[in-house]
């Protein structure tokens, strides 16, 4: 018997208060949530609050809160895993105010070593990728790990960082280094547990890499439109400005799904664009003093910024290539109110704290709600002390506003992405989603709200019979009601708008477009063939030539009606004679007779061939053998004739066209759904 059983297993506890700070009643329920989840006995667990909240405020008092186990009484330290450098400040600072008697480190780069050993060391993840950095952080000391903006835990980089901390969670055998290309992190793996707690405003992502490999479940969630109603963050006015830009060209990161900066930025970094942007944000929001703008790449910063300069106003900017020390100072000056206009790519997307923001403009249109919500959010703090009083979102999208997938104003509230916005404060368009809701006899959700719908799913591939080479199409039988109604002949559709007529044994006749449109004359948009027989099947077959002679051109038309009433009038005179030209209509009587064993076999044989995906409305075997034991001369005449003359190709092409297109469909939807959190256990694929 294991004598571990016998030790009792003592629940996480709450420390009494060594500070003064008082928690908003949501984050004292997060809190609670937390600690629950860790009596429970959970060991990876996730929290979702968006921007403003206090997310550093609730895991730094988290951590306060944590009692180490009696088991491991050595674990009284904390380490915080961030993804950049003013992260790790930002969380440093908060964890020495708000608990001064805490030793507070920062690991990161060559500037910041930490011993390991503090109460709180706040880390960036690219300095915990060599060894000699993650090694020093014993897991047997730690009473917990958080990782803030946790919506990039599930990249390998991350994983192997915590699998060091806890087993459950698998590395992979290499990532790349952060400054060493690509290292062996490989380390034999510990029998550790060590609470992993995450925290991000978009606790989701949209390039599909499971966030269940590393958290069990979230445990806390609060919306970002909740948080205003309860002014909890500031009030916001929307404006959504429909431009004459066209996105549907634009490529798309099929490992993102995001729109490829490079594509993007072809569109919309125009002289053109960028002059409505400047103007737009003079006659909405000239006379705000802090703006926030994100564009697509670095050409677009440089040359947006240089028209605010054009129309006079004092804008900068930042992006990846300026280094750390003039960033600082610029990002300061910009909170201390010393400019108006901030102009930045991918920067301060996440974690810039500046609550002056009154403005926010989205130049760089986002197929991912997550970015987005980060970038409205960094104008959603309150800031009391400024005179700040709401901040205005200003988005570009579309003059048609169909582009699939598009994340806008319109469609974070559940509206049509081509609805007008125009200052308008979120409780007008909280109350028009309502009533577009109500509409569709839906009652609204906040959360089920926030997902982009406009991409179409069916349930179900949708095609044309006759298009498919072994449909029955009542007594036409693969002829469409168009030629149906221009000629009493047993014509046959093998798609691409293109007829056979079969000329029983006297060979068949081909009408379709020019095959060529260089070939085409004025007047002249159809023509028609008359193929005649050389040899009979058998001796073809048995010399392995071709049963047909060279086509011969019968007319030119201008239409279809006229090709097909030529080609029956040819017919008539010189193909089929006398007697035999009654069997060819669509009514003759030998068509309504049982289909030959022949025919039958030929169709059963071929029929079995199609690919499941491409048999359309036929799924059950005994059905459709059935269906081919009752069909008659006419009918399986018809299908021969279809997939004879290529019908079957073309159909199989289109199907998987359709599948394809159904696959696409399905992928855009997973990946709307993945930004969507919800209370509950995560999938682990």
């Amino acid at each position: 018997m294991r004598w571990r059983s016998f030790i009792p297993r003592v629940p996480y506890l709450r420390y009494a208060h060594t500070t003064t700070l008082k928690l908003r009643p949501y984050q004292e329920t997060c809190l609670e949530s937390c600690l629950d989840a860790l009596r429970e006995g959970s060991t990876k667990i996730g929290v979702s609050l968006p921007t403003g909240a206090g997310k550093t405020v609730v895991f730094v008092s988290l951590l306060e809160r944590l009692q180490a186990l009696s088991r491991s009484p050595e674990a009284t330290r904390s380490l915080v895993i961030v993804n950049s450098v003013e992260l790790a400040r930002q969380a440093a600072d908060q964890a020495r105010k708000l608990f001064p008697h805490w030793t507070v480190e920062i690991e990161q780069g060559a500037r910041h070593t930490a011993s390991g050993v503090a109460d709180v060391t706040v880390a960036t993840y690219q300095t915990l990728l060599r060894t000699p950095r993650l090694q020093k952080f014993d897991p047997a000391g730690l009473r917990a790990v958080i990782v803030d903006e946790a919506h990039h835990a599930a990249a390998p980089s991350y994983r192997h960082i915590l699998s060091h901390f806890n087993s459950s969670i698998k590395s992979p055998q290499t990532v790349q280094g952060a400054e060493s290309g690509t290292e062996s992190l490989a380390i034999p793996p510990a029998q550790h547990s060590v609470p992993i707690i995450g925290f991000s405003a978009t606790f989701s992502r949209h390039d599909g890499l499971a966030l269940g490999s590393v958290f069990d479940r979230i445990v806390y969630h609060r919306d970002f439109l909740e948080m205003i109603k309860e002014e909890w963050l500031c009030n916001v006015r929307f404006t959504c400005v429909q431009a004459d830009i066209n996105l549907k060209e634009v490529t798309i990161n099929s490992a993102t799904g995001d729109y490829n900066p490079t594509s993007l930025a072809s569109v919309i970094n125009t002289e053109t664009l960028n002059s409505l942007v400047v103007q737009t944000w003079l006659d909405k929001s000239g006379d705000r003093k802090s703006t926030l703008v994100f564009c697509v790449n670095l050409s677009h910063v440089r040359e947006l910024t240089q028209a605010f300069r054009d129309a006079g106003i004092d804008a900068r900017y930042v992006h990846s290539k300026t280094p750390a020390a003039e960033r600082k100072l610029l990002v300061g000056a910009f909170k201390a109110g010393e400019y108006p206009v901030l102009v930045n790519c991918a920067i301060l997307t996440e974690g810039a704290d500046i609550p002056s923001i009154e403005c926010v403009i989205v130049a760089r249109p986002t197929r991912s709600r997550n970015i987005m919500t980060q970038m409205i959010g960094r104008g959603m703090r309150l800031s009391p002390e400024t005179g700040k009083k709401d901040c205005r979102i200003i988005d570009f999208i579309d003059i048609a506003g169909r582009t699939p997938g598009l994340v806008s104003t319109p469609t974070l509230f559940g509206l049509d992405p081509s609805e007008i916005v125009d200052d308008e404060p979120l409780e007008s368009l909280r109350e028009r989603a309502q009533e577009q809701e109500k509409g569709a006899g839906v009652g609204f959700a906040t959360e089920n709200a926030n997902v982009p719908m406009e991409v179409p799913f069916p349930e179900s591939v949708t095609y044309a019979d006759y298009d498919n080479p072994f449909a029955f199409i009542g007594e036409s039988c693969g002829t469409t009601s168009v030629v149906h109604q221009l000629s009493p002949l047993a014509w046959v559709s093998v798609g691409g708008e293109t007829y056979i007529l079969e000329c029983l044994g006297e060979g068949f006749i081909r009408v379709g477009p020019l095959a060529d449109p260089k070939d085409s004359e004025p007047g002249a948009d159809f023509q028609a063939h008359y193929i005649p027989v050389a040899w009979d099947k058998t001796t073809a077959r048995a010399f392995k030539l071709s049963p047909y002679l060279r086509p011969r051109q019968i007319m030119r038309a201008e239409n279809l009606e006229q090709a097909i009433r030529g080609s029956d009038l040819y017919v008539k005179k010189n193909v089929a004679k006398g007697q035999k030209f009654p069997g060819l209509m669509r009514r003759a009587k030998w068509r309504t007779q049982p289909a030959t064993a022949s025919q039958k076999s030929f169709v059963e044989a071929r029929w079995n061939k199609v690919p499941k995906y491409a048999q359309g409305k036929v799924v059950d075997d005994a059905a459709r053998s059935l269906r081919v034991q009752r069909l008659t001369k006419g009918e399986a005449a018809n299908i021969i004739t279809r997939v004879k003359h290529g019908a079957m190709s073309r159909y199989e092409r289109k199907m998987k066209a359709l599948k394809k297109e159904e696959q696409l469909q399905l992928k855009e939807l997973r990946r709307q759904a993945r930004e969507v959190v919800t209370v509950g256990p995560l999938a682990a694929q």
